[in-house]
């Protein structure tokens, strides 16, 4: 009764290191992941979220002029 009683323990033991480990092991390979992905973002040079709206804002309003000043010149070809 003892022994079975002291293996389980050590089972237990065991598993609940193994699960620990697991964690542990898991929280650390997605810190890896984050920061690797951090340096990337960093070497691209991407704009955030911000700065790309800001800059498709300016890109709407260039096509706008253009398509304004084009059908000017088209009326004026006309006449």
């Amino acid at each position: 009764m003892t022994k079975s009683k002291f293996i389980t323990e050590k089972l237990a033991k065991l598993f609940e290191q193994g699960l620990i480990s697991y964690k542990d092991l898991n929280n650390e390979i997605l810190n890896i992941l984050k920061s690797k992905k951090d340096e990337i973002i960093l070497k691209l040079e991407l704009p955030s979220k911000e700065e790309f709206d800001i800059l498709k804002k300016r890109v709407e309003n260039l096509e706008r002029l253009k398509l304004s000043k084009n059908k000017k010149r088209s009326k004026r070809s006309k006449r």
